[in-house]
């Protein structure tokens, strides 16, 4: 069969995994480049693989382009789950939807050096630096100061953990949040109200849903202090962009540390990349060395389990 592995920016996928189990079962092509945006396109290019593997949402698969690829047999994404994926749409026409493990809590890492470079304006004394200059302005310290945690999930509390680390007072909400949840992370449940109204830094860790899409919007933003920060490494949908780009272009709060966007990779010309009180990374929050070996592994085996007839990690509607 052949196998497509899709959006391995790095060209890291056969260096961090053994694929040679595969070897005389399975032609695989590694694509490095990003297929796009266009359906058209991305069926021409995918017409004749019966295995794809998807890294996470990078290219998504709708009901209306899964149509247009009817040699498709196995479906992959790394990760546990995926949104942009119509699982059963794929289960409709027959195909086989899995999914991998992970390792680790590395996008909790990365909200924690992001809040940490906000409030210590580690970008703006970088570039100081480079450019021949000093110190231009005092940074913020993190100990005394109210963390709001939007979700306490696994990731959430992990984050929560730090922040109880250096010191910070730690509250939190969302829909299901319950007391007794709170008190295991060490922080004090509240409303969404006194969330947004007393957080000095607020940290995004919710799962993208219809009951999140746009949870943070114009509202909530105003309800902020003009010294706090927002970091989301969660999903960009579940903050509404427009809102809290006229947030940060009215200095209405202090700044941003955003990783995730609603359209990936985020266009050249988003105004928000020109905005010098936010800090832009290009979706790191699951992208380490440790994580890729272990989901191309776990994708291997994958693909040998369903050559064998006896698929593994599948995943089933919601």
């Amino acid at each position: 069969m052949r196998v497509a592995v899709l959006d391995d920016y790095f060209n890291k996928a056969t260096e961090l995994a053994d694929w040679s189990p595969l070897e005389g079962r399975a032609d695989i092509k590694v694509f490095t480049e990003h297929l796009g945006e266009n359906e058209d396109a991305i069926a021409k290019t995918l017409a004749d693989f019966e295995i794809i593997v998807g890294m996470r949402e990078r290219t998504r698969f709708p009901a209306s382009l899964l149509k247009r690829l009817p040699k498709l047999k196995l479906l992959i994404t790394t990760g546990a789950r995926n949104a942009s994926f119509d699982i059963a749409a794929a289960n409709a026409q027959g195909v086989t939807v899995c999914g991998t493990g992970g390792v680790g809590s590395p996008t909790s890492e990365l909200a924690v050096g992001m809040m940490i470079a906000l409030m210590r304006d580690i970008p703006g004394q970088y570039d100081s630096m480079k450019n021949g200059g000093w110190q231009t302005r005092p940074g913020f310290d993190l100990a005394g100061k109210t963390m709001g945690m939007l979700g306490l999930g696994k990731l959430g509390a992990a984050v929560a953990r730090v922040a109880n680390a250096f010191d910070m007072k730690v509250i939190a909400w969302s829909q299901n949040l319950t007391d007794a949840r709170a008190a295991e992370c060490n922080a004090t449940r509240v409303d969404k109200d006194t969330l947004f109204k007393e957080s000095d830094v607020i940290s995004v860790h919710l799962v993208l849903s219809d009951r999140s899409r746009g949870l943070v919007g114009e509202r909530e933003l105003s309800l902020m202090k003009p010294t706090a920060y927002i970091v989301n490494t969660s999903r960009g949908p579940i903050i509404d962009e427009k809102a809290l780009l006229k947030a940060l272009q009215g200095r209405t709060i202090a700044g941003a540390a955003i990783d995730v966007y609603g359209t990936e990779p985020l266009p050249k010309d988003d105004p928000i990349r020109k905005l010098d009180n936010v800090l832009l990374t290009p979706h790191l929050g699951y992208v380490t060395a440790e994580t890729f070996a272990k989901m191309y592994t776990d994708a291997v085996a994958d693909i040998m389990a369903f050559l064998d007839g006896k698929p593994v990690r599948v995943l089933q509607p919601k």
